[in-house]
This record gives C-alpha cells, sequence and structure tokens, in this order.
C-alpha cells in the first residue's frame, strides 16, 4: 500500500522536498542561532577570569548575563523539541544538534533529569551521540549526589585555581566506560584542563576526601 501511494502522488513529491528543505532551513538558522548565544558568553570566561579574577565583580556579571541567556534558549529549545522531538544530526544537522544538546547540558538539574531519559533512547536510535550522553549522565550524577562514570566534569579549587577531576566511580575502568561512549582516554581530555591525570594518585585522593 506504502508503494501505491508513493506512486499516486509523485507529482506533488518536488513540492514536499521544496517546504521540507525550507522549513528544515528556518529550523537550523534558529538552532544556529542559539548555539551562538550558548557559546558566545562561556567563550568570554577564560579571559575575563584571567584578567580580573574567578571571583570578581566582572565575573559575576558575566555569569548573570550568560544564565539569563541560557534561560532564554532553554525555553526556545523546549519549544523546539515539544513540537518536533528529539532532532539528531543526521535530520538537522550536526551544529543544529549540538545547540540542542548543550541547551540541555547547560540547564537547571530538574531540566537534566527530564531529558536524560529522552537522550537515552535518541542515542539508540542513531538519534544523539553517545559522547555527548556520557556528559549528560555525569552531570545529573553528579547533582543528585553520586559520583560520575566517565570522568567528564571538572572543578576547581577556590584557592588555588587550580583544576581537577570531580569524583569518579570506578577510576580503574573509566578508559573502557570512555572508549565505549567515544571519548578520548582521561589523559588526553584532561590535558585540556591542565591536568595530568595519574591514576593511583586520584584513587589515593579520592580515598583521603573519604576520611575528612
Amino acid at each position: 500500500m506504502k508503494y501505491l501511494l508513493v506512486v499516486a502522488f509523485l507529482w506533488i513529491i518536488p513540492s514536499i522536498r521544496l517546504l521540507a528543505q525550507e522549513y528544515n532551513t528556518a529550523l537550523q538558522t534558529e538552532l544556529l542561532q542559539i548555539l551562538e548565544t550558548d557559546q558566545k558568553y562561556r567563550m568570554r570566561m577564560d579571559s575575563v577570569s584571567k584578567t580580573y579574577g574567578f571571583k570578581s565583580d566582572q565575573m559575576k556579571e558575566l555569569w548573570q548575563v550568560m544564565r539569563k541567556q541560557d534561560s532564554i534558549n532553554l525555553l526556545k529549545v523546549k519549544a523546539i523539541v515539544a513540537e518536533h522531538g528529539w532532532l539528531g544530526p543526521s535530520k538537522i544537522g550536526s551544529r543544529p544538534y549540538m545547540a540542542l544538546f548543550l541547551v540541555i547540558q547547560h540547564s537547571d538539574q530538574q531540566t537534566q533529569e527530564e531529558f536524560l531519559p529522552m537522550i537515552r533512547v535518541a542515542v539508540k536510535r542513531g538519534d544523539a551521540l553517545a559522547s555527548d550522553l556520557a556528559l549528560l549522565e555525569d552531570r545529573v550524577a553528579l547533582g543528585q549526589g553520586r559520583k560520575q562514570l566517565y570522568g567528564s566534569q571538572i572543578g576547581q579549587d577556590d584557592k588555588s585555581g587550580k583544576m581537577y577531576v570531580l569524583p569518579l566511580d570506578d577510576p580503574d575502568n573509566v578508559d573502557k566506560r570512555r572508549l565505549s561512549a567515544g571519548l578520548p582516554p582521561m589523559a588526553e581530555y584532561v590535558k585540556h584542563f591542565g591536568i595530568t591525570w595519574n591514576l593511583e594518585e586520584y584513587k589515593k585522593q579520592q580515598a583521603t576526601d573519604k576520611t575528612k
């Protein structure tokens, strides 16, 4: 029956394709604008922090502006997902998809928990990246007071300003989990934060933290 319908309505396919292209282009444009505003203030954080200090008034002001923009972006993304469902890279393009995910990743704990089951299903369908899911799993776990599984979340010491890997469950097998999610090894990942990964030292530190 499906084949017969396709043949019967073959004459309107070009117009359907044109409408779909225009529709997708509009949606892609909106998501790219969301992506730009999501990253705009985050791209300034490093320079502002180095220039004025992590706890400076300038940094606090930047955080306030960024949070306000995040709330605006979240409303837009929720509306898009409510209307179209979760859109993967193959449906909407890699950068528009990135906008969807990053807005959720940067949202509040409740929103992250609400979207987590949807993104788990999307990964199984091929509509989300396993590496992105790993990041969200880690954020939700830490927000719930549990340890992260993939070591993606990094903290910063208030006094020294040094970066460190937030509490990690089963660190011996973290690279296996990261590999299954399409993430680089810990040693390679943490270099971006000025951290040298030493598994044994990390385990000792976690054991010390437990006794405090």
